[in-house]
């Protein structure tokens, strides 16, 4: 237990060494300045990573045409492939059981719009009603558009924040048309994105009236799908993998591409994708854990020399102690306490100045895949601990060099 002469013993044994302590004091802090500030780095990319994946649906598998770099079939290299409805609805006849979200897509990449005076270029895509769930948006003011608008080829659109601003500055743009391209569009919804402005400054139409109105025939860009929910990650990476394998075997096959030409058909598996970013991100926080923890190492080094220091220089006392009856763990305890309490201050000075850094300068630090460095209660809880075992494991050994000293030598110390 501690009491006041305890307290007066530690701080009488530290103030003889008060350079000495000082420096150590500095080394155990910023050890632990540099790790705290280190895992809320690492925690600041996971943020950052999470959020890019959060713009979509969880889950999503996006497919497109590339050019073949293989013959196959007696067709030279270098073909064009371009997806068709019936590639989408083939698709999702054979894996229905395990979709839950589809949509296809015919992309026009700029588009003149206009009401009234003011107009703009903007992207415009033909979807399905599935889209909005796929590209997760938010429907502010009216709708999506459905499943009736592609079968009676409606000419409506649900526009971007962007657009809407752009176009219809504080005006209701419900019901109102728009011009794009030269074709009449109703508007029926607008929506946020996300993915922020970029995403806002596009509208989405029907499917089966951006093929009619524009020529695209029965052409689309890309198909959007996302799985039905398994019970962990595990499953998910496997069903996805699986699935992608299959899909893309289907679409080679429906467009004569070589199975073992990946060039034609390109897809993208956003569990798969997410997987590799996250184990990324692991390995670095455990080398961020690593750089911590061996710039802690060097700080508890240095409490273990001042300690050794301190038990020379009190070797005489030590001896005296013994002599009157102390026993060896009273000796152990005498030194061990010293060795926390100079490295739980030296520690939570250097914790205090990491979340206190983090706190005011971590907000301020945004990019695209690092957002709100910051540190759990749990970690720390963590490097609490972390710091009262290194105080123990710098005093025990020269706490057991001081209990294994004998009396009479001890008091013969010059």
């Amino acid at each position: 237990m501690f009491n006041i002469e305890r307290w007066q013993e530690i701080f009488e044994a530290i103030s003889k060494n008060r350079l000495r302590t000082f420096l150590t004091g500095v080394s155990v802090a910023s050890g632990i300045f540099i790790l705290v500030i280190l895992l809320g780095a690492g925690k600041g990319l996971q943020n950052g990573i999470q959020k890019q994946f959060e713009q979509d649906a969880v889950g999503i598998i996006v497919v497109w045409s590339g050019t073949t770099t293989k013959p196959y079939k007696g067709l030279n290299p270098g073909r064009q492939i371009q997806f068709r409805n019936g590639d989408y609805n083939a698709s999702v006849q054979k894996f229905e059981d395990k979709l839950d979200l589809r949509s296809a897509s015919y992309n026009f990449w700029g588009g003149a719009f206009s009401y009234g005076k003011e107009s703009g270029s903007y992207q415009y895509k033909g979807v399905d009603p599935d889209f909005s769930g796929v590209e997760n948006l938010t429907v502010v003011q009216g709708r999506f558009i459905n499943s009736s608008d592609l079968a009676n080829n409606e000419k409506v659109a649900a526009i971007g924040m962007k657009v809407k601003t752009d176009l219809f500055k504080d005006s209701d743009p419900l019901g109102k048309e728009i011009l794009i391209n030269n074709v009449n569009f109703k508007v029926v919804g607008v929506f946020t994105d996300p993915g922020g402005e970029r995403e806002e400054a596009r509208a989405y139409l029907p499917k089966t009236t951006v093929q009619r109105a524009f020529g695209g025939g029965d052409k689309i860009s890309n198909l959007f799908f996302t799985l039905k929910k398994t019970d962990n990650y595990d499953q998910a990476l496997a069903q996805s993998q699986k699935f992608t394998q299959d899909l893309k075997d289907l679409l080679k096959s429906r467009n004569t591409v070589a199975p073992n030409d990946d060039s034609g058909v390109g897809i993208f598996n956003s569990v798969e994708e997410g997987k590799k970013f996250y184990d990324l991100n692991l390995y670095i926080r455990l080398f961020f854990w690593w750089v911590g923890i061996c710039t802690i190492i060097a700080g508890v080094v240095g409490v273990s020399n001042i300690m050794l220091i301190i038990v020379k220089e009190r070797t005489k006392e030590i001896g005296i102690r013994k002599a009157l009856g102390a026993s060896p763990f009273s000796i152990i305890s005498m030194i061990l306490h010293e060795s926390i309490f100079i490295t739980t201050i030296a520690g939570f000075v250097g914790l205090l100045a990491s979340l206190l850094l983090l706190e005011i300068v971590g907000p301020m630090v945004q990019s695209e895949y690092f957002r709100n460095p910051e540190v759990d209660f749990s970690v720390a809880l963590t490097t609490l601990a972390l710091l009262v075992f290194a105080g123990a494991m710098a005093g025990f050994f020269p706490a057991y060099r001081a209990a294994k000293i004998k009396p009479i030598v001890a008091l013969r110390d010059e």
